[in-house]
């Protein structure tokens, strides 16, 4: 195993819902390098009236991410490990073999509507495997998805003979290993939240197999040496906590108290916070906490709130929208210099979901409520921000009321962390101050991972501990 003073070189496959990277990261005297080598980008495809993940060119994109990391390197050195990381809740149904048996279905499509419906109309069981699981009723849950596909092709119960999470099937693809992260399982709304296996209650009444999973791994298990990449050959692939917000959440350098709140802002915008236990009650239901398992014992329970999504999918419905950096920087700054958003949008409408035009969905609900759309880019840019940093604010304080704990600052990793905006308008919402970090969430806290795992840091405090020297950091005090 390598030793703390050694230079250990570690690759991050790092995959979101509209892109993903490949990164290497070299730790040396307790410092930690990141070089991204390869970027590519992802997307939902849309067959007739459902959406579906491009896995095959997923890989294929891993593969070659995973070649250019490995001649990146100085000659002599190697890649020690290699970690995945992925959004939550989809999966590949595969038979013994790890063929695949069924498409992949992408979480943003809404062929889980009926499902949702009958668990939502039963509030006794809607509570009961809430307070199994810690995770609410939301449409794109594993739960939901795999009852929703046992129903419409029954054989698929003798056909699939594992349901492997994202993170894992590409584990497996690496490394030969079928296995389960807990991280990553506790997404699907399957897991019992307390012990950390499966529900059989809970599989059950979703009517999904059993026989479909093995007993979640903790996070840290080294998978062997990886397969089929003849320059990654003696490259030990790690089981990380799969789910990319866990991992965002590793590397952000929370104070130790737990009076952080943290927000990893992206595509959504994971907001809360870290906690020994789950928060389970009523309120937390109605709230919709979701208890993240960090695969290590303890929870991070957290409020999923649209994030980027909304400005992403608006610029598509603008021929002039920003193509490269100080673009980006030109249009905040313009959408800063506006006033106050007067009224502000319902970032929880479900219509945002997966709308053909956000900017028609914007206009829409503002319409309900006889108001006037924005007038242009700018002004949607200065509306949705104002309206994401109200719905942070919102979520902070239910997280307060429902633990009792007084946060005193956020901290903000993610692409929403370099928003000034959006950062100023969170603080001014919460009336907390913002520490935005430039912090590569996900890879890093995937990275962090590694390094334990080989011994080249003892435990996630110390390597907080030593990333927080180096990261830049910003503040923005509420007005």
């Amino acid at each position: 195993m390598p030793r703390k003073a050694s230079t250990v070189n570690c690759a991050a496959v790092d995959l979101g819902a509209t892109s993903g990277r490949v990164m290497v990261g070299t730790w040396s005297q307790n410092r930690l390098e990141l070089s991204e080598v390869h970027r590519f980008p992802n997307g939902v495809r849309q067959v007739g009236n459902h959406a579906y993940w491009d896995i095959a060119g997923l890989w294929e994109q891993v593969q070659q991410g995973l070649e250019f990391a490995a001649r990146s390197l100085p000659a002599g050195e190697e890649l020690a490990s290699v970690g995945v990381d992925t959004w939550g809740v989809d999966y590949v149904l595969v038979d013994a073999k790890g063929r695949a048996v069924y498409p992949t279905h992408a979480y943003r499509d809404d062929r889980t509507q009926d499902g949702l419906k009958a668990l939502t109309d039963d509030p006794g069981a809607l509570r009961k495997i809430y307070r199994t699981t810690g995770i609410p009723a939301i449409f794109l849950n594993s739960s939901f998805q795999l009852a929703e596909t046992v129903a419409s092709h029954p054989a698929i119960t003798t056909t699939a003979k594992r349901c492997l999470f994202l993170p894992d099937y590409f584990n497996f693809l690496l490394s030969g290993k079928m296995t389960s992260g807990q991280s990553i399982a506790g997404t699907s709304q399957l897991l019992n939240v307390k012990t950390g296996r499966w529900s059989r209650a809970v599989l059950k009444y979703f009517r999904v197999p059993t026989g479909w999973f093995t007993p979640p791994l903790h996070s840290g298990v080294n998978l062997g040496r990886t397969r089929n990449i003849p320059a990654l050959k003696r490259t030990r692939v790690i089981a990380v906590p799969g789910h990319d917000t866990t991992c965002a959440y590793d590397a952000i350098p929370a104070a130790a108290d737990g009076t952080d709140i943290l927000i990893s802002s992206g595509t959504w915008s994971l907001v809360g916070m870290e906690n020994d236990r789950p928060l389970l009650s009523d309120g937390a239901i109605a709230a919709r906490v979701a208890n993240d398992q960090t695969g290590r014992g303890d929870y991070r329970p957290l409020v999923n709130v649209i994030g980027l999504w909304l400005l992403e999918e608006t610029l598509k419905d603008f021929k002039s929208r920003p193509s490269k950096a100080s673009e980006w920087t030109k249009l905040i700054n313009a959408a800063r210099a506006l006033p106050l958003s007067e009224h502000l949008l319902d970032v929880k409408d479900p219509v945002f979901g997966n709308p053909a035009s956000m900017r028609q969905a914007i206009d829409n609900q503002l319409k309900r409520r006889r108001l006037k759309p924005p007038v242009d880019l700018t002004a949607y840019v200065r509306l949705i921000c104002d309206s994401l940093g109200q719905g942070h604010a919102d979520v902070i304080a239910n997280l307060a009321k429902l633990s009792g704990r007084t946060f005193k600052r956020i901290i903000m990793v993610g692409g929403g962390s370099q928003n000034a905006l959006l950062c100023q308008a969170t603080a001014d919402a919460a009336q907390l101050p913002v520490m935005s970090c430039q912090l590569e969430g996900s890879a890093v806290g995937n990275m962090a991972n590694q390094l334990i795992a080989l011994k080249a840091v003892k435990n996630l405090a110390e390597f907080r501990g030593y990333l927080s020297k180096q990261l830049k950091i910003k503040y923005f005090c509420p007005a």
